[in-house]
């Protein structure tokens, strides 16, 4: 296979790498000369060096099925999505811009709720929240921070225009894969990186760590710092490992801490109990002690809600931050950032109908086909429908659904959203993909430089989550200035 890519076209999309018609973008013009270059042979051998990795590195995420739960080996593009650094700068900065105000949303709404008392949000979303929990009213965490690691996802429409679809502020996962990537990609092709400006991605352990460190409620130098997992099962377990790994902390479990009686947690060591400082937790809310929230959970720590109001832990991302995790309150991001910023953002929402509303809810009804619908607070593609692709009875159905809880469901418009060319069969195609940024947010806050890249590996197909087929690439911000 010799690549043309002049005759490569994503009919209807933006293409990350190639401008349909007249050949690679600038910044990706370097990386489609060298693909171009290769013969087939040459291709199927970088390919197969990329498996060999993930199999040997053990990089693998869990589909949970009706008979219970498969690992399955990390899918992985060998064809990296570019974007240009002038351009990730102003992304980087609209970032930050949604992140703050969203902390500062979730601190109000757990003390004096001033942005529903000035009627700019709804007193009834709140009110039907599933994830504000009143446990955390009036707590004060460190820096005003409530949500540490935040991923927010984004798309580009076929005009070009980079779109937030939605945020991620309770336990948002991919990171350890975005590293990985680039782990791997490395290893298939070494020389491209000795003559580009591809900036480092491997800064995040080591800044994840600062930034949780920041957060201890005992001064000093070192503090004990631990990432709580729900066990082996769960479907991110090589993230919760790998960054525990990387930032050289304990991986612990609910039955390994304790709560003391003056509202501190220990870790149990074979030298004794050991005091904790801060946890990053990657466990929901109800999950997370059973005398605070579900008391038949067995992942968390009694007590732990006590030891935290009380200042004696800290605990990343804050208890209660996912009330800022819902669709609904996504479609309210503009006017939050107004409201506590006095800026307009940086990067815009997709356009969005909250089927709350009497008006948006008849449109939605009346256009199924043409929208995608999403539960409020579902995760991983799961919930939602893609209006054209569709059957007459999912249709039926969703309108029934909307019909009994609309506060429940919001719809957006089906995007052309752009595509990457990806190796499929011996043979470039392209495939639609989105980022996932992480942002963290302690004294100061650090995006990621580019994030991971999901791709929708079937054809056609707009789903990038790995449950559901998707897979990833390495994602490049490549400084093109003065080359």
């Amino acid at each position: 296979m010799t690549i043309h890519w002049q005759q490569y076209a994503a009919p209807g999309c933006y293409d990350e790498l190639v401008n349909n018609g007249s050949g690679p973008r600038p910044a990706a013009r370097a990386l489609c000369e060298y693909l171009a270059s290769l013969s087939d042979e040459e291709l199927r051998e970088r390919k197969t060096a990329a498996e060999l990795a993930i199999l040997v590195m053990g990089i693998t995420f869990t589909v949970y099925t009706e008979g219970g739960s498969i690992d399955r080996a990390w899918p992985f593009d060998i064809v990296p999505r570019i974007i240009p650094k002038q351009e990730w700068d102003r992304t980087d900065a609209g970032l930050k811009q949604r992140v703050q105000a969203l902390n500062l949303f979730i601190d109000d709404l757990y003390h004096e709720q001033k942005i529903i008392k000035d009627g700019v949000f709804p007193a009834e979303v709140l009110v039907q929240s599933v994830n504000f929990r009143p446990q955390c009213i009036g707590v004060n965490p460190r820096h005003g921070v409530w949500a540490h690691i935040c991923g927010s996802d984004l798309v580009r429409d076929k005009d070009g225009t980079i779109y937030v679809l939605e945020d991620n502020l309770r336990v948002p996962s991919g990171v350890s894969y975005m590293l990985e990537n680039r782990v791997v990609t490395k290893r298939v092709f070494p020389e491209l990186f000795e003559h580009q400006r591809i900036l480092p991605v491997d800064d995040y352990a080591p800044r994840l760590y600062d930034m949780l460190a920041s957060l201890s409620p005992r001064p000093g130098d070192n503090p004990t710092v631990v990432v709580l997992t729900p066990g082996i099962y769960n479907s991110a377990y090589f993230e919760h490992s790998y960054l525990a790994q990387q930032m050289g902390v304990e991986l612990v479990e609910g039955s390994d801490l304790e709560v003391s009686d003056d509202d501190c947690v220990y870790m149990r060591t074979i030298a004794g109990p050991e005091r904790v400082d801060v946890i990053y937790r990657r466990i929901d809310d109800l999950f997370l002690d059973p005398e605070a929230f579900r008391a038949d959970s067995a992942l968390g720590v009694k007590g732990l809600l006590r030891a935290w109001r009380a200042g004696n832990v800290a605990l990343a991302n804050a208890p209660g931050a996912g009330v800022a995790d819902d669709k609904v309150v996504y479609a309210f991001v503009p006017q939050i950032i107004k409201y506590y910023l006095d800026q307009d953002p940086l990067i815009p929402n997709v356009p969005s109908y909250l089927c709350m509303n009497e008006k948006d809810r008849r449109y939605v009804l009346a256009n199924l086909d043409k929208l995608v619908v999403k539960p409020a607070n579902e995760s991983g593609g799961y919930g939602m429908l893609v209006g054209p692709h569709a059957t007459v009875s999912d249709r039926k159905r969703f309108a029934e659904l909307i019909k009994k809880d609309p506060r429940n469901y919001m719809a957006q418009p089906t995007l052309s959203i752009s595509t990457s060319p990806t190796l499929c069969d011996d043979w470039m195609e392209p495939r639609h993909v989105d980022l996932r940024p992480f942002i963290l947010s302690g004294p100061n806050t650090y995006v990621t430089t580019g994030g991971l890249t999901r791709v929708a590996l079937r054809k056609g197909s707009l789903v990038v989550n790995s449950s559901q087929g998707g897979g990833s690439k390495d994602t490049w911000i490549v400084d093109t200035e003065g080359f």
